[in-house]
C-alpha cells in the first residue's frame, strides 16, 4: 500500500469535493464494500487497496463482471443490489477497522477508513 501513494502524478490525499462514506460486509472469501463515493466534478474509481491487497472493481447489469473502472457522476453508490461493486478478499471479522485506499483516474487518492458490520 506504501508504494501506491508514492505514484507518479498522484494528487493530493483527500482534496475537497471528493469523499466517501463506506463500510465493509463480511461475504464468502472476503468483504463487500459498501457506502456512497461523492466527487465534486466527474471522474472514475480506478481501484481500491487495503492492508489485505487489491480489491475487484464490478459491474453488475445483469451479470457480474470484473471492470478497470467504476463511473462516478457527482456520486456512486456501492451495495450488493447497486450496479457496480467493489469485493476485497481476506478475512474480516465484525467491528474490524479497515484502512482503504481509493484511486480515481485523475490521480487522486482517497483514504478511508471503513468498519466491518453485518
Amino acid at each position: 500500500m506504501a508504494a501506491l501513494l508514492l505514484l507518479p502524478g498522484a494528487a493530493a490525499q483527500n482534496p475537497p469535493g471528493l469523499s466517501a462514506d463506506l463500510k465493509l460486509t463480511p461475504s464468502y472469501g472476503g468483504a463487500l464494500l459498501t457506502g456512497r463515493i461523492k466527487a465534486s466534478k466527474a471522474d472514475e474509481l480506478m481501484g481500491v487497496w487495503s492492508s489485505l491487497g487489491r480489491a475487484r472493481l464490478m459491474k453488475c447489469a445483469p451479470r457480474c463482471e470484473v471492470v478497470r473502472s467504476v463511473p462516478i457522476s457527482g456520486s456512486v453508490i456501492l451495495s450488493g443490489n447497486s450496479g457496480y461493486r467493489v469485493v476485497l478478499g481476506g478475512n474480516f471479522k465484525v467491528g474490524q477497522k479497515v484502512s482503504v485506499v481509493l484511486r480515481l483516474r485523475q490521480g487522486v487518492v482517497l483514504n478511508v477508513m471503513a468498519t466491518v458490520s453485518r
